[in-house]
């Protein structure tokens, strides 16, 4: 599957374009709106910044709308109920407000492609020699089978899909156990040291003091 990423920003587009390839997905970015127009036809998803240099996204969003099918997710700093509706009303078929989670994105672009009738389209992820495969619930580490629970497979995804960005513990166990309960951090800790003992190298998973835990990006 081809992702057209059409953002102006060299960092974010980095950072995003990364763990799109991290998941299995082909990345072509385009920097302005003519260059969107230009590359869009051989894309399955277009992920559309609306403040772009050249043109202003809706406009963009329309003009793509007016002559292929292809799903669009907004991926915009713009947060007012004005511009949602906006960007809804020009043709996009999902809206995500930055900052966002790797999670979140990749979750509202399976959905944007079952809904399209596409299909699902979240690949492995690979973090170096780390193998998940998120639908067969899999985790192999070079090329050694993890015995993992439902729950460390969980973590273990989390921070994969935010490899070498710090994950909260705050969001560890929402995401994974669906509590804000800041007490009950002790089961990620417990759950954190048996994964480290699991992966047999437990410098892959680093604690971040007072934040939360970072998978180290060996990729």
């Amino acid at each position: 599957m081809r992702v057209l990423l059409v953002e102006d920003d060299d960092a974010v587009a980095g950072a995003l374009g990364a763990a799109l390839h991290r998941v299995g997905l082909a990345v072509d970015r385009a920097a302005d709106a003519e260059e969107g127009w230009c590359k869009h036809g051989d894309a399955s998803l277009v992920l559309l910044d609306m403040g772009l240099p050249d043109s202003d996204g809706l406009a963009l969003a329309r003009r793509i709308r007016a002559a292929s099918e292809v799903p669009i997710i907004a991926v915009t700093a713009r947060r007012g109920e004005s511009s949602v509706v906006a960007a809804l009303q020009s043709g996009v078929d999902d809206y995500v407000t930055k900052p966002y989670s790797t999670q979140v994105l990749l979750a509202r672009i399976d959905a944007v492609m079952r809904r399209s009738g596409r299909g699902v389209v979240i690949g492995d992820i690979r973090v170096g020699d780390l193998v998940l495969e998120p639908q067969e619930q899999r985790a192999t580490y070079d090329g050694a089978l993890l015995d993992l629970s439902p729950k460390e497979f969980a973590l273990l995804l989390v921070l994969a899909q935010n490899a070498g960005h710090v994950v909260t513990r705050a969001a560890l166990m929402e995401r994974i156990w669906h509590t804000t309960w800041v007490g009950g951090s002790r089961t990620l800790d417990v759950h954190v040291a048996s994964l480290r003992a699991k992966l047999r190298h437990a410098e892959l998973v680093e604690t971040v003091r007072g934040t939360g835990y970072r998978l180290r990006d060996t990729g």
